[in-house]
């Protein structure tokens, strides 16, 4: 049951890291200048991405869309990687009992990054973009390469503080973290290559972008408290209890 118990916390983990990375996506630094963005690496109008596309122009969208999540992935996993290794570093200096610690401080941290991402706390020097710009015009799907690696090494005061608490969470968890990192770039990806063929839909996201973020930020807040105070292996195994016997009401 033990080995149960850990594959269902790291399943949860990452279904939740997936859930911070579309989150990540649709926030209102990065869904409203989505198709500017995506004009600028291509070099067609925002109006003719919006509307009706032929063949090559989905090509091209797939195309530079993919080189620009691959610099975007490059980043984000080494900078997972890091936090996994240090993580690790820590335990091993604490001879084994900082997972703890980690986990509360990971807890407080991301409680405190919910409040803000929601919208119901203001923190100023988190408000404040940061990202290193690429002030030549986007030249082929080289171009884009680069600009998904300004964009993802800077900071935005939506992605900043929801991708800081995957590190965190990575760092708690040395030996899984990656793969926490990994769903993360999953999440955000996926509904960047769906919205990519679909550009007009971003108007009605964006008018309920306010929404989404308070949700997600109340997501972040009660899984800072999961952490804190150590729930996860007891919630997780009361879902595994729940769907285990729903399953067998249901064969019988």
């Amino acid at each position: 049951m033990g080995g149960i118990d850990a594959d269902t916390m790291l399943i949860a983990g990452m279904l939740l890291a997936a859930g911070a990375g579309a989150l990540s996506f649709l926030s209102p630094c990065v869904l409203p200048i989505f198709p500017a963005y995506m004009s600028y690496i291509t070099g067609i109008s925002v109006k003719e991405l919006q509307g009706e596309k032929n063949a090559k122009i989905r090509r091209q969208l797939l195309m530079h869309a993919l080189f620009f999540l691959l610099a975007v992935s490059l980043v984000f996993l080494s900078l997972g990687a890091g936090a996994s290794f240090l993580g690790e570093w820590i335990k091993n200096l604490l001879m084994g009992d900082s997972g703890l610690f980690i986990q509360r401080i990971a807890g407080i941290f991301i409680i405190v990054m919910g409040l803000f991402v929601a919208g119901w706390i203001n923190i100023p020097a988190l408000m404040k973009e940061k990202r290193f710009q690429y002030s030549k015009k986007s030249v082929g799907y080289a171009g884009t390469f680069f600009v998904g690696l300004g964009f993802a090494a800077g900071w935005t005061p939506c992605i900043g503080p929801i991708f800081a608490s995957i590190l965190l969470l990575a760092a708690s968890n040395p030996g899984q973290g990656i793969f926490y990192t990994i769903m993360y770039v999953i999440g955000f990806s996926l509904p960047f290559l769906v919205l990519t063929f679909f550009l007009g839909s971003t108007k009605w996201i964006v008018r309920h972008s306010g929404i989404i973020m308070k949700i997600g930020g109340a997501i972040m807040i009660i899984m800072g408290l999961i952490l804190f105070f150590g729930l996860m292996p007891r919630i997780t195994q009361f879902l595994l209890e729940l769907v285990e016997g729903t399953w067998l009401s249901q064969l019988g």
